[in-house]
């Protein structure tokens, strides 16, 4: 018998998709629970701390994205994958700019849905091994998973850390867009690059006048300390 992998929620108004995410997660091995109303959704989520939410955007009850700030102003991270419409980038966007870990827009392959679960999981899990380190004020633990400004912590998500941490194991060394999401989301080839402004965006804001994070005009990205 193949151990689980674990739980994940899939919340999906639309029941031949949902049934169809159920099945092929279920043929990786993992526990899946489905909800078709937001509302339901969240309190499953709450109640039954899965390791992943697929998480359609236009529900009933309850929207995906209004789901999702709910979620994480509970300090819940558990990682989130964003089902969308191919219409709804502004949505897409929010939903990142709120917490969200990774999205997919429809229609999309179910192998697709399972390779991104299982992405974000290893995200979320982080790189073994990496040692400590940091840019400035700020300082990266990648065993306890922490992001301290001037020693206090800040608290992110896993993508987010995983972005900052990449950034600050070589300060100076310049990343394209394209670099990170095949080294940070584990994306070779992808083609929508608008995903790494956001989650800059997002560590900018948190991070404050403590961020590192330098733009380099049309390359990418790169840590230096902004003290200097």
């Amino acid at each position: 018998m193949t151990e689980s992998r674990g739980l994940v929620l899939v919340v999906e108004d639309e029941r031949h998709i949902a049934d169809v995410q159920r099945l092929y997660l279920a043929r990786e091995g993992f526990g899946v629970h489905v909800e078709s109303d937001g509302r339901a959704g969240l309190a499953a989520a709450r109640r039954m701390h899965p390791v992943a939410i697929v998480l359609d955007v236009g529900l009933p009850g309850l929207d995906g994205i209004t789901f999702c700030r709910a979620l994480r102003d509970a300090g819940d991270w558990t990682p989130v994958l964003l089902v969308t419409a191919r219409g709804e980038e502004a949505d897409r966007i929010l939903g990142l700019e709120l917490g969200a870990d990774d999205y997919l827009t429809k229609p999309f392959s179910p192998r697709e849905l399972v390779a991104r679960v299982k992405t974000v999981l290893r995200r979320a899990a982080g790189p073994p091994g990496a040692a400590p380190g940091g840019v400035g004020r700020l300082s990266v633990d990648p065993v306890s998973r922490t992001v301290r400004r001037d020693g206090e912590p800040v608290e992110l998500t896993a993508t987010e850390f995983n972005l900052i941490a990449h950034l600050v194991r070589q300060p100076g060394r310049v990343y394209t867009r394209e670099q990170l999401l095949a080294e940070v989301w584990g994306y070779p080839g992808y083609r929508d690059t608008r995903m790494v402004d956001v989650f800059v965006s997002q560590l900018r804001a948190k991070l404050g006048d403590a961020s590192p994070i330098r733009t380099v005009r049309g390359v990418g990205y790169s840590a230096t300390d902004p003290g200097r």
